[in-house]
């Protein structure tokens, strides 16, 4: 059996099966890209639910993997070489899985790399952006009177979407007719945008159809339905 006990996160998340792939997460857009693609691609791995609510991701043994106390977070006890691998950053981990597995990334090196650019867009653009309008229409963003932050956000997040509905005419998903990791990075925030934020009318969601169309063909995907809820959250 894998002994994991060098690593101090196992301590405060013990491991049921150590031999599998350890998941740190809580079903938000970014932590359920994960729970998707380990359901996706059948790599056998074993969900630990890291409470916001009770600030486990400070604790030290959550930062011991990941320092800058963001989930999710991996564990894989066979990693390169068959040496253990702690991983952070969803953008890293889905490439590292579908290198892993050899699955939802293109194998040519031009389609890899056509794969990457789109999850860097998500990362570096529909993330942040669509997180910051989250932030000033429903939470504290409220509170403010001068709505040109929102407005701004707003601004941005259909310019976003804009540039996906495009990439998408005419094909099935981000990169054509095959799904990849591209739209596992993508389609969780797009779905958190319309439904726990509360902003589908507000950026205009029914002005994007190719955006809508993808969106209700991911969320229809079984690992999809399945991942979206993985680890499960507190009752």
């Amino acid at each position: 059996m894998t002994d994991l006990s060098a690593f101090p996160i196992t301590k405060k998340w013990p491991a049921e099966h150590p031999d599998r792939i350890q998941l740190y997460s809580l079903p938000t857009p970014n932590g359920v890209k994960i729970s998707i693609m380990l359901e996706e691609t059948g790599l056998p791995y074993e969900p630990h639910l890291v409470r916001f609510d009770t600030d486990d991701q400070m604790t030290s043994e959550f930062r011991s993997l990941n320092p800058n106390n963001k989930i999710p977070a991996i564990l894989d006890p066979h990693g390169p070489d068959g040496k253990p691998l702690p991983l952070f950053e969803s953008g890293a981990i889905l490439i590292y899985l579908a290198d892993k597995s050899g699955q939802l990334i293109p194998q040519d090196a031009a389609g890899r790399y056509e794969a990457i650019q789109w999850v860097m867009f998500q990362m570096g653009g529909i993330g942040p952006m669509f997180g910051q309008l989250g932030f000033f229409h429903k939470f504290a963003g409220k509170a403010y009177e001068d709505k040109r932050p929102r407005d701004r956000y707003v601004a941005e997040s259909r310019r976003l979407l804009g540039v996906l509905n495009e990439q998408l005419e005419g094909r099935n998903w981000i990169l054509g007719d095959k799904y990849s990791i591209a739209d596992i990075a993508t389609f969780p925030w797009v779905r958190n945008l319309a439904g726990f934020y509360e902003a589908g009318d507000l950026v205009g969601i029914q002005d994007f159809p190719n955006v809508t169309r993808a969106l209700a063909a991911f969320v229809a995907r079984p690992a999809v339905e399945k991942g979206l809820n993985i680890p499960k959250r507190p009752s």
